[in-house]
């Protein structure tokens, strides 16, 4: 499945034992659904890109200010004014032309949004908003598809993995209530860029494994980053059976 040209560029992946050709087999047919093309968005799909995943789709509706290019790493100043998902698409085919990227500038919703993540091997939620969020685990636990969920703030970060393909995995409403969340935005309480590259990229990280069927994703679990004392500490997180979202759709 992989012609000389690949085996060479993806060389360093392959000659990992755990990994090796069948890894990068995997990741080549996969398809990834990344929404958001921020802070986060960036690394992991330049990461993703880099590694041969064979189909990106990457969602943004917004348009890339002068504020972004802080942290926003796929972008600079000759990109202002332009889209956010087609610029980070450009930047990822110029990395990486054996990948397909697909760019959607516009914010799925209802039944788009449920197609696009049906058809995605994996989700990467790297949006900044809990609306999107909610709306995100509705769909891949209808779908039945893994969700890689990020989030950075100020100086801290989280990191997590929801796979309704696994029985004991809690969903994103499993842990947060669709009431009472306070929305805080990075343009109100602001971001130190590199954390969300860390966080961004431990996302790819998540993403890799879980496709390739590598390591021990963090299904199951949570890692919360306090980047100004550079600790990590890790949560144990359990599914609520009495949760309205994935209780009544869990697979076997």
């Amino acid at each position: 499945m992989l012609n000389d040209e690949e085996l060479l560029r993806y060389s360093r992946q392959i000659l990992l034992p755990n990994f090796d050709v069948h890894g990068q087999a995997s990741l080549k047919s996969a398809r990834v659904l990344v929404v958001g093309a921020g802070g986060l968005g960036c690394p992991v799909a330049l990461y993703l890109g880099a590694a041969g995943v064979g189909h990106l789709t990457i969602v943004d509706d917004d348009r890339i200010e002068l504020a972004n290019l802080q942290r926003q790493i796929a972008f600079d100043q000759h990109s202002l004014s332009s889209g956010k998902a087609e610029a980070l698409a450009a930047r990822v085919r110029e990395l990486n032309p054996e990948v397909s990227v697909t760019a959607m500038e516009s914010r799925l919703v209802d039944e788009e949004l449920e197609q696009q993540v049906a058809a995605a091997s994996l989700v990467v939620d790297c949006s900044d908003n809990f609306a999107t969020r909610f709306a995100l685990n509705r769909a891949s636990v209808a779908a039945g598809v893994p969700l890689v969920s990020g989030a950075a703030i100020r100086g801290e970060g989280q990191l997590t993995v929801y796979d309704p393909r696994d029985a004991s995995s809690p969903c994103y409403h499993c842990l947060y209530s669709e009431q009472g969340n306070e929305e805080l935005t990075c343009s109100q309480a602001g971001v130190i860029g590199p954390l969300v590259g860390m966080i961004g990229a431990s996302q790819a990280m998540e993403a890799i494994k879980v496709i390739a069927g590598v390591g021990r994703p963090l299904v199951g679990r949570l890692l919360l980053l306090d980047a100004w004392q550079m600790e990590w500490r890790e949560m144990k997180l359990a599914r609520d059976p009495g949760c309205p979202v994935c209780r009544n759709t869990r697979l076997a």
